[in-house]
């Protein structure tokens, strides 16, 4: 899902779905929220308590790739991956409120610091030269995960709206990605394993 439900019923319905054991991966801008725009900052369940981020704040621009750290190295979902890696090209977002603050967040990945300058502008505040951007996580309280990317590289100067990167060209990020699906996918770890002789 790479947007927020929007009608009222449909909010309703999928917060009744994730309290009850439903499953989400989020992308890039379905955390978004900001006063006084289209997506505004109107659903405090969703932002503060289920994502955690609360309102996006900035980016960096142009989407760009930079090089992850694996921040959890014990969670299924970074099962297999290097220590850091470079990502695909991304516009990479900023947050209101500081995830590791928030003991029901699990950090999974954020930007390394090697990445800075990360960012072209032309506005100076899009170029982030410090600072610590979680890009992946999960919460404890929930079975989802976020991801960031999803913002591809697109050449908006010649007004052709070509495509200028993809969000699937790393396999780094790819296995993640698939390591996310396989462990929403599973049963919750506190089910009870049936005997192997009942398993099908």
């Amino acid at each position: 899902m790479d947007t927020r439900p929007e009608k009222p019923g449909q909010r309703a319905a999928f917060e009744h779905y994730m309290k009850k054991g439903g499953t989400w991966m989020g992308f890039h801008f379905a955390a978004f929220a900001l006063p006084q725009s289209a997506y505004t900052d109107d659903w405090p369940w969703y932002n503060n308590d289920f994502l955690g981020s609360g309102n996006y704040v900035s980016n960096t621009w142009r989407p760009t790739a930079a090089v992850l750290r694996v921040a959890e190295k014990k969670h299924p979902v970074t099962k297999g991956l290097p220590p850091t890696f470079r990502s695909a090209p991304n516009e990479w977002y900023r947050w209101q409120y500081d995830l590791r603050n928030n003991p029901d967040i699990d950090i999974l990945v954020a930007i390394d610091s090697s990445s800075f300058p990360l960012g072209t502008g032309p506005k100076p505040q899009e170029i982030w030269h410090s600072g610590y951007y979680p890009v992946v996580w999960s919460n404890k309280k929930y079975r989802m995960v976020y991801v960031n990317m999803g913002h591809n590289d697109i050449d908006y100067e010649n007004k052709t709206n070509k495509e200028l990167s993809f969000t699937f060209s790393s396999p780094v990020q790819n296995k993640l990605l698939i390591n996310a699906l396989l462990w929403l996918g599973k049963k919750n770890s506190t089910d009870k394993k049936q005997p192997a002789k009942e398993r099908h």
